[in-house]
C-alpha cells in the first residue's frame, strides 16, 4: 500500500509550471504526451511553441494537459520535438461544434437512476430492527458473503479506497464515519487537482455517494452495511455537472490516488466522449496512452483500479457496431475492432467487472467478454427478484439528502470487487497490487455458462448474449462472483 505523506507531496501537485492565460474565445483541450521518464519540460515548450497553453502538468507519467484555440493545436503539436503523440480530449465540442450535454460516462441514465428512495425520516431505527435496519433488503452482500466477512472483519482503517465518481455526501449517516477529507479532491476543473470540500463534494448525481456506500457504509445501526464497513473513503471527483468524465479528469484522479496513500481506485464509468478510443486515430491512442500511464503509474505506486465493464450488453473480446460516440457531439456509427478499448475497464491491470442479478446471474444490460472480465459481482437486474422485504432486484445503498435508495448497473457491480479488494488488502497488507488481484480471482466462485452458451433473459432477443468458456463461466463471470469471505478468512 503506498504510504506517502500529503504533505510532502504539494510540490509535486502544485500549479502548472506555466498557467494558462485568458482566451478571448472558446479554447479546446488536448492531451500532450511526453517521452516516457523524461518529465514534460520539452513538452511543455512544444506546447507553447504552437500556440497553446499548459493547463496542468504531469511529469510523474510524461503528460501535459493543454489547451488551444485551434482546432489544429493537436496536429501541430505533434510535428514538435520531444512529443510522442497529442489528441483532443473533448473531440473539440468545446470550440462549439454539435455541442449535447448531460449524457455522459455514467452510462445509461434511466437504467442506473435512483428508484424506490427512503429517506432518513422514513428509515427504520436500530430500536426497531436488529443491527443496520435496512441491511434486509441487501440481498447483494449476502451473494458475496460480506455478511459473513463482516462478523471476522469489516476491514482496516489503513487502507483507503478512492471514489472516483462524482463525489461523497459527506454527512450522510453512513458515510461521514469513514470519509477521510485529507486525501478527498475534485478534478473537473481541466484536471487540476483542487482540495476545496466544494471541489469534491457532490453537485448534480447521486451515482459517487451510491458506489461509496456498497464499498464501506459504516456498521453503525444506520441504514445498510458496506462491504468493508471500517475501512476509509476518499471522493476524487472526476464527473462534472453535466455528467462527463473527460480524460484529463481521470487521469488528475489515478495519479492522485497514486501519490495520497489511496489503495484501491473504484471507477463505475467509461471516459467520455468516445464509447471506445481507437488506437488507429491518432487523437484517440493519444489519449488512450495518457491514460494508460496515469494508470500504470497508480499500480506502480501499489494502487488496485477497479472498473464496471458497462451496461450495453456488449461483448467486448469481439467487434462492436458503436453508434454513440461521441456523446458530446454528434455520434457516428462506426464498426470496431480489438483496437478499440473502452477507457478505464480494459487498460491491462485494471479489474474488470462484470454484473450479476439476485438469482445470480448475468444481470440482462452487463457487458462482459472473456478477455476483459475477471470477475462478477452484484450489480442488480430489475428482472431478478430477490426474497427480501422490498423485493428489489437492484441495489440498495446510499443517496442524496442523508437517504437510501436503489440502482443497478455494472457501476453498482464494480464497488462490491473494490470492497472485496479493500478487505483483502486489510487482511493482507504487505501484499503487492498484483498479488492482491490474483488472490481475488483465486478465491471468486465460479458461475458456468447458461446450457449452450446462449443467454436470452426475457426470451424477446432484446438481451441475447453469448458466453464463452463453457463450465468455467469466463466468458460472462470472469474467475467468477467476488468471495468477501475468503478474504477475510
Amino acid at each position: 500500500m503506498a504510504t506517502a505523506c500529503v504533505a510532502g507531496l504539494a510540490t509535486a501537485l502544485s500549479a502548472p509550471a506555466t498557467a494558462a492565460p485568458a482566451a478571448d474565445g472558446p479554447t479546446a483541450h488536448f492531451v500532450v504526451l511526453g517521452v516516457p521518464g523524461a518529465g514534460t519540460a520539452r513538452a511543455e515548450e512544444a506546447v507553447v511553441e504552437a500556440g497553446g497553453s499548459i493547463v496542468q502538468s504531469w511529469p510523474q507519467i510524461g503528460v501535459v494537459i493543454a489547451a488551444s484555440p485551434s482546432s489544429q493545436f493537436a496536429s501541430v503539436v505533434r510535428t514538435k520535438p520531444g512529443v510522442q503523440g497529442a489528441g483532443a480530449t473533448q473531440n473539440l465540442a468545446e470550440l462549439g461544434a454539435g455541442v449535447t450535454t448531460g449524457s455522459g460516462g455514467l452510462e445509461s441514465r434511466s437504467l442506473e437512476a435512483t428508484t424506490d428512495v427512503i429517506t432518513a425520516a422514513e428509515a427504520p431505527t436500530a430500536e426497531a430492527a436488529a443491527g443496520d435496519p435496512l441491511s434486509v433488503n441487501q440481498w447483494d452482500m449476502k451473494a458475496i458473503k460480506a455478511d459473513q466477512a463482516n462478523e471476522i472483519s469489516g476491514g482496516s482503517r489503513d487502507v483507503v479506497v478512492g471514489v472516483l465518481d462524482s463525489g461523497i455526501e459527506p454527512t450522510h449517516p453512513d458515510l461521514a464515519p469513514n470519509l477521510d477529507a485529507s486525501r478527498s479532491v475534485g478534478c473537473t476543473d481541466r484536471g487540476v487537482p483542487n482540495t476545496s470540500p466544494a471541489a469534491w463534494a457532490p453537485t448534480t448525481s447521486d451515482h459517487g455517494t451510491h458506489v461509496a456506500g456498497t464499498i464501506a457504509a459504516a456498521k453503525n445501526g444506520v441504514g445498510i452495511v458496506g462491504v468493508a464497513p471500517n475501512v476509509r473513503l476518499a471522493s476524487v471527483k472526476v464527473v462534472n455537472d453535466d455528467g462527463y468524465i473527460y480524460p484529463e479528469y481521470a487521469i488528475c484522479g489515478f495519479v492522485w490516488a497514486a501519490e495520497h496513500g489511496i489503495s484501491v481506485t473504484n471507477n463505475s464509468y467509461f471516459i467520455d466522449p468516445w464509447y471506445l478510443w481507437c488506437h488507429s486515430d491518432a487523437d484517440q491512442r493519444a489519449v488512450a496512452t495518457a491514460v494508460t500511464r496515469a494508470i500504470d503509474y497508480s499500480a506502480q505506486k501499489g494502487v488496485v483500479n477497479v472498473a464496471a465493464l458497462g451496461n450495453s450488453n456488449w461483448d467486448l473480446s469481439h467487434n462492436i457496431l458503436d453508434e454513440g460516440s461521441p456523446n458530446n457531439g454528434t455520434p457516428i456509427s462506426r464498426e470496431t475492432t480489438n483496437e478499440c478499448v473502452k477507457l478505464p475497464a480494459e487498460v491491462n491491470g485494471v479489474v474488470g467487472v462484470s454484473s450479476t442479478g439476485s438469482h445470480g446471474r448475468k444481470s440482462f444490460f452487463s457487458n462482459y467478454g472473456i478477455s476483459e472480465t475477471e470477475v462478477a459481482a452484484p450489480g442488480g437486474d430489475s428482472r431478478q427478484i430477490p426474497n427480501t422485504p422490498q423485493a428489489n432486484g437492484r441495489v440498495l445503498s446510499t443517496v442524496f439528502n442523508g437517504g437510501w435508495g436503489y440502482k443497478q448497473g455494472t457501476s453498482m457491480a464494480a464497488p462490491h470487487a473494490a470492497g472485496v479488494i479493500a478487505l483483502l488488502r486489510s487482511s493482507n497488507p504487505g501484499w503487492s497490487a498484483q498479488r492482491t488481484m490474483i488472490e481475488l480471482e483465486r478465491d471468486a466462485d465460479p458461475i458456468a455458462c447458461p446450457a449452450g452458451g446462449v443467454y436470452d433473459p426475457d426470451g424477446t432477443g432484446n438481451w441475447l448474449a453469448d458466453c464463452q468458456g463453457g463450465e468455467s463461466g469466463r466468458g460472462f463471470y470472469g474467475a467468477g462472483l467476488v468471495d468477501a469471505l475468503d478474504a477475510v478468512s
